[in-house]
């Protein structure tokens, strides 16, 4: 369904609990997952509880959605947390934003609303002895009586590339391109289009390559690089970590940020890192904060 008509019945005079309605249609309409979709409507409809009963959506002011963050922040039987705040004031003005951009409202109410920024605690990475440890771990497994590669080229790839753990279970063999003039790449996809944005071209190391065909060879995937669920492979990276006497958690998370803060210790300019990890300007500012803390930079 074209955008501007899941927007083009509603006028300043329909209700705020129908607006959240067609917003809904719309987030689906987007192909926003349904987790996004569930959080987004949990904390408008929030509002539409604060608010009295059946208020047209041209009635609210500036003024009562600054009322309502009050609410939340100081006053709600059990406060939001910082994290939780920002993300619902970022839910409401996302919903006045379109309301506004497809004519229905002539002024956002919630454009003046300041947004909230939840800096939440460093992530955990790898020191560079245990990140050598981890891929002597995983190289264990190649050399073993009866060789292995998986572990080896899941961890690799992981620590070079920064993917998370929902491209790594999308890319496809076809996705991998191993014969480039400028080297091997991996190309990252999305199937929604709200996701567009992140796909990506990223290249991956030369000696990842050899431990692939190896892979490949004893596992024979057919269509997915790594045709295992998201459980199985957490308790690979679980294992290696703990082959290499880790006493932290070898996870997908982890092996983002170390690839993030090697790039960045070795001069990586900073939007290339930002283009490699596939984030929204927006969304990295909290990320180079936390990346400059974590090189010690001041």
């Amino acid at each position: 369904m074209p955008e501007n008509k899941i927007a083009s019945h509603l006028t300043q005079n329909t209700s705020l609990a129908s607006a959240i309605h067609s917003w809904e249609m719309y987030l689906a309409d987007q192909g926003r997952s349904p987790n996004t979709i569930k959080a987004f409507l949990s904390d408008v409809r929030l509002l539409a509880g604060f608010l009295p009963e059946k208020t047209a959506i041209g009635k609210i002011t500036t003024k009562d959605i600054n009322r309502f963050v009050d609410w939340m922040e100081k006053e709600r039987e059990v406060p939001s947390s910082p994290k939780t705040l920002a993300r619902r004031i970022t839910s409401v003005k996302s919903m006045f934003r379109w309301l506004h951009h497809y004519g229905v409202l002539v002024v956002d109410p919630a454009e003046k609303v300041a947004a909230r920024s939840a800096i939440s605690p460093l992530p955990i990475v790898l020191t560079p002895r245990e990140y050598d440890e981890v891929l002597l771990a995983a190289d264990r497994h190649r050399r073993a009586q009866k060789p292995d590669a998986r572990p080896y080229a899941l961890v690799y790839l992981l620590l070079t590339t920064g993917i998370k753990k929902s491209e790594t279970l999308g890319v496809l063999l076809e996705h991998l391109e191993l014969d480039l003039p400028d080297g091997p790449q991996v190309f990252i996809k999305y199937p929604t289009p709200a996701n567009r944005y992140k796909e990506r071209k990223l290249s991956l190391p030369l000696d990842w390559v050899p431990a692939f065909e190896e892979y490949a060879a004893q596992y024979q995937p057919v269509d997915r690089l790594f045709p295992w669920s998201p459980r199985r492979l957490e308790y690979l990276l679980e294992d290696i970590g703990n082959e290499a006497g880790l006493k932290k958690h070898l996870s997908f998370d982890m092996c983002r940020w170390t690839c993030a803060l090697n790039d960045y210790r070795t001069g990586e300019e900073p939007d290339k890192i930002r283009q490699k990890l596939g984030v929204s300007k927006i969304q990295w500012r909290e990320l180079f904060i936390k990346l400059k803390q974590l090189a010690g930079d001041k």
